[in-house]
């Protein structure tokens, strides 16, 4: 008897792992949140400021000095701490901030608050915080503003490299400029952009080309990228931008034929505005003026 059930009772415990592998994942209803997850996101040149937050409500109660106690660290938020995220390296308050993702808290007082990017950025609420774990503070003072019965906020361009961040919510705002270097991060992209680029595509030669004339910058290398561009390929957008970087050497014959090519290949393939306009100051730049 024993040798015969043995067999038996060793393929059903070999089959036990098997079995446990095939049970189901759990299932689980989405939790309902009384206080809607929000993200909001601006870009500043090629940089991105993005701040994730949940939106409590005011329902009548007392906000400042009542449900956000003063003198007190506060998610600036409701769940999950706010978290501000910078594509790139930034000033923030006028301190430097290495790009990535922070945990956003405030001390709200009566008068100062005191605004916190903390270097761990997932955290449920401010239970688990650390002071140690700041990588900067800064003083805000509140300003009034039009009721808001949900907190929010607004990530608003004030240059091509600048932005306020706003956290209004009741009666009050608070803010904080973020400011980037936007010259120094595209021509980085710029330069890394260029070393992945085939010689046969004109694109991206072009582009680093149009760039440095609308900026006023780097000629030499203008000429050469552009004339790259145009060994690899023909366009109006490329002939045009050669035409304005010979003009701007001074280089007017060279310039004026370049604004040709791209007035004969636009014709029928751009529109008619842009063909005439490319014609009328072709007429100027042979007149001297």
């Amino acid at each position: 008897m024993r040798s015969v059930f043995l067999p038996i009772l060793l393929l059903a415990s070999t089959a036990l792992p098997s079995a446990a592998q095939d049970k189901p994942a759990p299932v689980r209803l989405t939790p309902l949140r009384v206080s809607p997850a929000c993200t909001v996101s601006q870009d500043i040149g090629i940089s991105r400021i993005e701040v994730a937050f949940a939106r409590p409500a005011v329902k009548g109660r007392q906000i400042w000095g009542g449900l956000v106690p003063y003198g007190q660290v506060w998610r600036a938020g409701a769940n999950s701490a706010t978290t501000i995220t910078l594509s790139h390296a930034a000033q923030v308050a006028g301190r430097a901030v290495p790009a990535g993702t922070y945990g956003f808290f405030a001390i709200p007082g009566a008068k100062t608050w005191t605004l916190i990017l903390n270097k761990k950025a997932k955290q449920w609420g401010a239970y688990d915080y650390k002071a140690e774990e700041d990588l900067l503070r800064w003083e805000a003072t509140p300003q009034a503003g039009p009721f808001l019965e949900y907190l929010d906020y607004r990530v608003v361009p004030t240059g091509t490299g600048s932005a306020t961040v706003e956290l209004g919510w009741e009666n009050l705002r608070v803010s904080f400029p973020v400011v980037f270097d936007t010259k120094a991060i595209y021509w980085a992209h710029l330069e890394d952009t260029l070393k992945k680029a085939p010689d046969t595509d004109w694109v991206p030669w072009y582009q680093a080309a149009a760039y440095c004339q609308a900026q006023g910058i780097e000629p030499q290398k203008a000429q050469a990228w552009i004339e790259k561009s145009l060994k690899a390929g023909d366009s109006f957008w490329n002939h045009e931008t050669a035409a304005r970087i010979y003009k701007d050497a001074k280089r007017m014959p060279d310039a004026l034929a370049q604004l040709q090519k791209a007035i004969d290949l636009s014709k029928g393939k751009a529109p008619k505005e842009y063909t005439e306009n490319l014609e009328k100051e072709l007429a100027v730049w042979k007149g001297g003026k």
